[in-house]
């Protein structure tokens, strides 16, 4: 049912502010940001769910015999982008798929996450926490406006001007966002040089992954202000850490933060430690999706502070999940796997029904490890009930084609079209002969 006073007061808006157009965004399979611009003259279309585009040229929707689609705008998005565009603004309504029969797409990864939504609402609980931590990188444009693999600075974690170059551009970056809406909590210089963070406080799971997506768009947009690119690639140069996305988490029910527990080991509830299980047991299906280019792997290896190992604790930081200090409404698991090129509707699809399904099936974490990971051999890990996560996306795919929960959460339609489109990325990139090849093989055989 359309609601009839937002609608009203969004006309208002738009006339008062000066809107001259419109972008109706949406996330394609692959996470990549998409839109369909129209004049402001047909916002009456576009708030009546009566804007159509041609599904056929997504990647990973449909066939170009069932081409039509509509898009939905969720009235709750409506946000102004303060940047202008010749005579006035611009506006973004970020929209749900649906079909020509007026049901939502099966291949929208937003819809779908909705679907998880409603089935995590059937068990009880109000809603879904997530509190995401992106980090990017910022590299200097050549003289025709192209990326370059020049960073911008050799600052490290926590440093300031004038090793942080990148200081001015992330300065304006937090100040667009709050302009935008964000309650920004931090920003700072991650430890490897060109690479920065921006924290942003906790959602509801679906405003949360909006956000993401407004996030890169804005960090794109202001970095290239700046003479600079933005990337989210996870590993863009050797022999420096990766970019991640560690994911904060909390289930709430009517009583409040159901993970904590004051009477509870550690003071979590049994709820979060089931919800932990699911987490741990899934761990390896779900990294597809939280891990999804061949270039998550450069990242996922030991020595570069991102977790190798399927295990957690309380305390150290080279686990899988880790849960942090803060109790009360606070009380949250922190996934640290997940990269910042993972669709976010996807990725948060999974990691919920991973952990439903722990809670489902009571599933009981193994005992935290408090040591340090990375230097425990085999034998000591295997001793621990410690697995490795994939290594490659190819182990990832074969990983999540055999979990049918990681599978449920995706949906037929999302999951057959996810793992084709992997399975010929890993091909083209097993086609390739890289210059490290040449540099160890070209003499030697």
């Amino acid at each position: 049912m359309l609601d009839l006073e937002r609608i009203a007061e969004i006309k208002e808006i738009a006339k008062k502010e000066n809107v001259r157009f419109l972008r109706l965004m949406f996330t394609d399979v692959m996470g990549t940001i998409k839109n369909v611009e129209v004049p402001v003259s047909q916002l009456d279309k576009v708030l009546s769910n009566k804007m159509m585009f041609d599904g056929s040229s997504i990647e990973g929707f449909v066939r170009i015999e069932e081409s039509d689609m509509y898009l939905y705008p969720d009235l709750s998005t409506w946000l102004i982008f303060p940047w202008e565009n010749g005579e006035g603004l611009v506006a973004r309504l970020i929209c749900d798929i649906y079909t020509p029969e007026g049901k939502p797409f099966a291949g929208d990864p937003r819809g779908n996450l909705k679907r998880v939504v409603a089935e995590m609402k059937e068990l009880g609980f109000t809603s879904f926490n997530l509190g995401p931590e992106p980090e990017f990188f910022l590299f200097k444009l050549d003289e025709q406006g192209k990326p370059t693999t020049e960073l911008n600075d050799a600052g490290g974690y926590f440093d300031f001007s004038p090793q942080d170059l990148g200081e001015d551009c992330r300065r304006d970056i937090v100040l667009e966002l709050e302009n935008l809406g964000f309650e920004v909590e931090a920003s700072h210089h991650e430890c490897a040089p060109g690479q920065h963070e921006i924290d942003f406080k906790y959602a509801d799971v679906m405003e949360a992954c909006d956000n993401i997506q407004t996030f890169k768009l804005v960090v794109k947009t202001i970095a290239r202000r700046h003479g600079l690119h933005a990337t989210f690639m996870p590993k863009p140069l050797h022999g420096i850490a990766g970019s991640g996305m560690h994911c904060n988490m909390s289930l709430f029910n009517e009583d409040g933060n159901a993970f904590y527990d004051v009477e509870g080991e550690r003071e979590l509830s049994q709820t979060a430690y089931y919800f932990l299980g699911g987490l741990l047991e899934h761990a390896r299906a779900y990294t597809a999706i939280c891990n999804p280019t061949v270039n998550s792997y450069k990242r996922l290896v030991p020595g570069f502070e991102a977790p190798v190992y399927v295990a957690w604790s309380g305390q150290n930081r080279s686990p899988l999940v880790r849960v942090p200090a803060s109790r009360g409404l606070s009380t949250r698991l922190e996934l640290r796997s997940v990269d910042p090129s993972a669709n976010p509707y996807l990725a948060m699809a999974v990691l919920l029904e991973a952990g439903l399904d722990g809670i489902r099936k009571q599933t009981t974490p193994p005992q935290e490890v408090n040591r340090n990971i990375y230097v425990m051999n085999e034998a000591e890990r295997e001793a621990a009930q410690i697995t490795d996560l994939p290594s490659t996306l190819h182990n990832a795919i074969k990983a999540m084609r055999h979990d049918e929960v990681i599978k449920g959460a995706l949906g037929e339609h999302i999951h057959a079209n996810f793992v084709e489109a992997k399975r010929l990325e890993w091909h083209a990139f097993r086609q390739q002969v890289s210059e490290w090849e040449r540099e160890h093989y070209l003499e030697l055989f």
